[in-house]
């Protein structure tokens, strides 16, 4: 018996226990993944991916590595062990085209295939005897007995001192294979990405002690069967819509009015889906951080959701919403940190059934991002239900559009599209990127007749020289929601009202722990008047009773509306719009749309003393969005045929620096540090609480951050700090830029005033 041959060494795991962890995931991707081998065009693909798991660390069977894992002295001299593994790899039972797709995964499974070639023309060609290693007997019999122990008599016993000059070659020869720069069309390509996608999957997953995947199964969805008991328990049932989704298959794209139960209608059409076809990982994409923080919340209810430990979300401020949520329990900082760590973890890996995301979190996958194929791979068979759809520039849709293609096309994914409100023109590129077969669901015309909340009267002027009209609706006892286009317009309208003690400003100039603060005390308990932006828009579960706005575009309108009468347990309450609007707001809407939406504004105010007629809204929203502007169109067309182009030059074994820089490109966001939050800033970073640090920043604009930065009113600083945990570390700079303008955790920042800082013990910890 050979000695025990280690995979890792904090903790000590051997190279057997590493691979037997790592096919039990291979099992578990198997029940979680069923479709994968039919979409990935290859039978025995299971099989394969095995081979690769049980031959990818033998490498690490080399005496000299053994050596490091012991912490003895060694001389392996900074070697591959991957490099190490291709000669058991090439010993497969296996024909060249299977060997090969094996030989790829194990050969890059830790790093690029450009990363290894300049590795190996450094390493070995310039100095071949120097790094040249033959294994010892002792190694390859070692080896080989795990390896057949896992898989019967897998691997000759005749595997004998190959020198490492000989794997080089017969790698680069693959290498030269793969860098034909395979593009989508490819079968082999896409089978080959699958492929390193599920690997990294067992990999990284049986690395970080990983035991369990869970499934979404048909009592996680009880919650739908005990709202359906408590509707009959009344005399109701689901409604048309909800009833014709559960029973629906394939692609589907719902209309329904906004509180008419289209989170429960995508519900019922999942259960379905993975009753009839399946398992396979769902995806529910909202545009906004704050809809997806109350939709994370709302599905991992234990009681009225799928369950905690079934929902993750992502999107790029998930650190602040976990620093927000465990800061109480967590028990210090060290605490806070590892549960904040552990949880993202299991949001980012397969430990989550369904997520809740940014269509971005999966965009990136496509511009080939760092683990793409990870990505990828759990893309296969998937479930995708998209809201707010409408939501989107004309770049954003673009991108989204291209990713429902690919879902279609290569994944054998199924989609649910909701909306209240969707462009014709907009509604027909979808069902070409989806399929033409696909069901659209529409909800029943008596439930719209019924959808009577709001009642529109425009309004002359400004909203800024009506104020009277606002306080009489307060002085009446009612809930009144302001909804601006601007945040200078916003602030104004508060500085007005600030004496009244119930009201509360929300717009995007806060710092993100002032802004979770707002979001909080919303939900727990909404002021008497709420003035805010376009954030007001963002799926905010509020429900006033009157709303005064400035003019928008007739889609973002109607989404400020539902946030009055949500409920619906009133009578039409009024909702006023305003004609005129400030000569800034042409920077944040077209002149044309405004236009075409105030002509429709007046036709529906003519009619049915302006009572909204829900099921009229898709033919207004159709004169106000024919098509895409000449200016939408070229920046629609533009960002089609790039990301067209990204999908065609995506390569499984080489993130995409181009990719990336075009991925990031489109973020047009510097985050700043108001002068107010300097001193605090400080002290969070000297307890090393980076979360918290980051927390006191607003993000500006790229253009406006450089007219500070021109005019010296932003100014770049560094602060150095030492690690307490670790006194033996290196201390660490950091640099911030700092605005000198006022900010008010209250009211946000404002870039018209600069920033006066009292020395006072407001911060001095």
């Amino acid at each position: 018996m050979a000695e025990i041959l280690l995979a890792k060494s904090e903790p000590q795991v051997t190279l057997k226990q590493h691979t037997i962890d790592g096919l039990e995931i291979w099992r578990q991707l198997q029940i979680s993944f069923p479709l994968t081998p039919s979409i990935a065009g290859k039978e025995n693909f299971w099989w394969l991916l095995r081979l690769a798991i049980i031959t990818h660390d033998l490498g690490k069977a080399h005496s000299e590595f053994q050596k490091i894992l012991k912490g003895e002295p060694e001389s392996w001299r900074k070697q591959r062990h991957e490099l190490f593994s291709l000669p058991f790899t090439a010993n497969l039972p296996l024909n060249d085209l299977d060997k090969k797709f094996v030989l790829r995964v194990v050969a890059a499974h830790h790093r690029s295939y450009e990363w290894l070639r300049t590795f190996i023309s450094s390493n070995y060609e310039v100095y071949p005897h120097e790094f040249e290693r033959e294994f010892s007997m002792v190694d390859i019999v070692g080896a080989v007995e795990i390896a057949n122990e896992l898989e019967n008599e897998l691997l000759p016993q005749e595997i004998q001192s190959i020198r490492l000059e000989q794997i080089i070659i017969d790698y680069k020869r693959e290498a030269r294979i793969a860098a034909r720069q395979p593009n989508d069309e490819n079968k082999d390509f896409f089978t080959q990405l699958l492929m390193m996608g599920a690997f990294h999957q067992c990999d990284h997953l049986s690395s970080g002690f990983v035991t369990l995947l869970p499934n979404l199964e048909s009592e996680d969805f009880g919650f739908l069967d005990k709202m359906k008991e408590d509707l009959m328990l009344k005399e109701f049932d689901f409604y048309d819509h909800q009833i014709v989704a559960s029973k629906s298959l394939g692609n589907v794209i719902l209309t329904a009015p906004t509180g008419s139960g289209k989170t429960e209608t995508a519900m019922l059409w999942l259960r379905n889906q993975l009753n009839r076809i399946g398992q396979g990982r769902v995806f529910y994409i909202l545009p906004f951080t704050a809809s997806i923080n109350a939709m994370f919340e709302r599905l991992g209810d234990n009681n009225g959701g799928l369950g905690k430990g079934k929902v993750g979300m992502l999107h790029g401020k998930v650190n602040a919403y976990l620093y927000d949520n465990f800061f109480g329990e967590a028990g210090g900082l060290k605490t806070l940190k590892s549960k904040i760590k552990d949880a993202k973890e299991q949001f980012k890996n397969l430990e989550t059934p369904l997520k809740v995301s940014t269509p971005f979190q999966l965009l990136k996958h496509l511009f080939g991002l760092k683990g793409f194929e990870k990505g990828i791979f759990e893309w296969t068979g998937g479930h995708f239900i998209f809201d707010e759809i409408h939501a989107y520039d004309p770049e954003v849709t673009a991108q989204i559009i291209v990713l429902l293609e690919f879902l279609a096309k290569k994944m054998e994914a199924k989609v649910f599209i909701m909306t209240a409100t969707l462009p014709s023109f907009l509604k027909r590129r979808i069902k070409v990127a989806i399929g033409e077969k696909c069901t659209e669901i529409k909800a029943a015309d008596q439930l719209y007749g019924d959808f009577k909340r709001h009642r529109l009267r425009l309004a002359d002027g400004l909203l800024s020289e009506n104020f009277t009209k606002i306080q009489k609706e307060l002085a009446s006892g009612k809930s009144v929601l302001v909804v601006c286009n601007t945040v200078d317009s916003s602030r104004s309208v508060y500085d007005h009202f600030k004496g009244n003690e119930d009201l509360l400003l929300l717009h995007g100039r806060f710092a993100a722990k002032d802004r979770n603060e707002i979001e909080k005390k919303l939900r727990n308990s909404p002021p008497k008047l709420l003035i805010g932006t376009q954030a007001i828009e963002v799926s905010l579960d509020i429900d006033y009773d009157t709303i005064f706005t400035e003019p928008a575009p007739l889609d973002a309108l109607i989404q400020r509306f539902g946030r009055v009468n949500r409920k619906r347990s009133k009578s039409p309450c009024t909702c006023h719009v305003f004609r005129e609007r400030n000569e800034k707001d042409k920077y944040v809407y077209e002149d044309d749309l405004i236009k075409r939406t105030l002509e429709v504004l007046e036709e529906i105010e003519s009619k049915n003393d302006g009572v909204i007629q829900e099921i009229e809204l898709q033919g207004y929203i159709d004169l106000v969005y024919p098509d895409f502007s000449e200016e939408a169109l070229e920046k629609f067309d533009k960002v089609y045929t790039n990301l067209k182009s990204h999908i065609k030059r995506l390569f499984p074994f080489d993130s995409s620096k181009e990719g990336e820089e075009a991925y990031y490109k489109q973020f047009d966001g510097v985050k700043i540090l108001p002068a107010f939050y300097e001193k605090q800033f400080k002290y969070l970073l000297k307890q090393f609480d980076f979360i918290g640090a980051e927390q006191l920043k607003v993000s500006l604009r790229s253009n406006r951050f450089g007219q500070f930065l021109a005019s010296g009113d932003l100014k770049s600083f560094t602060t150095i700090i030492a690690n307490p945990e670790r006194e033996d570390s290196e201390p660490i700079e950091i640099q911030y830029y700092k605005l000198n303008k006022k900010y008010d955790p209250d009211t946000g920042l404002d870039f018209n005033i600069e920033q006066i800082i009292v020395d006072s013990d407001q911060f001095d910890f």
